[in-house]
């Protein structure tokens, strides 16, 4: 199970994102907000991150403008390890590297396409285990 959650900037951008995952046949949570009226951000974060650390969801993907508020508000929560990111390439390596949990990224800096093929890296790469980059995310822990 994927947890999403967005304010109103991601709103329309999330949309896109479920019928993609819809597409490819994953379950998805979504957290958050229902609607482009004008929230906050961090609450969304919050719930996003808590779904994930609890256990809830396996990940969590999350939209704002840039993607930076949202994510450093997901990132206060324990045991998240949330990665803004606007290409393919760092989608890929932080879930290799860093076993990111969360994908972060921001609608005004991403189109939908792209959006896409960055959550297909996200979700289809998995942890290197190597023990340099376990050794690494036990420091960040």
């Amino acid at each position: 199970m994927i947890a999403l959650g967005s304010d109103q900037a991601g709103y329309e951008l999330k949309q896109v994102i479920m019928r993609h995952l819809e597409e490819r046949g994953l379950e998805y949570k979504d957290y958050g907000s229902y609607n482009a009226d004008p929230v906050d951000y961090p609450v969304y974060g919050k719930k996003v991150a808590h779904a994930v650390a609890d256990g809830e969801c396996e990940k969590g993907i999350l939209i704002c403008g840039t993607g930076i508020g949202i994510s450093i508000a997901a990132n206060k929560v324990k045991g998240i390890r949330a990665a803004l990111c606007s290409d393919c390439f760092s989608a890929e390596a932080t879930r290799l590297h860093n076993d990111a949990n969360i994908l972060a990224f921001g609608a005004r800096v991403v189109g939908p396409g792209l959006a896409e093929k960055i959550v297909d890296a996200f979700l289809d790469t998995e942890f290197s285990g190597a023990e340099r980059h376990q050794r690494r995310v036990d420091m960040i822990e």
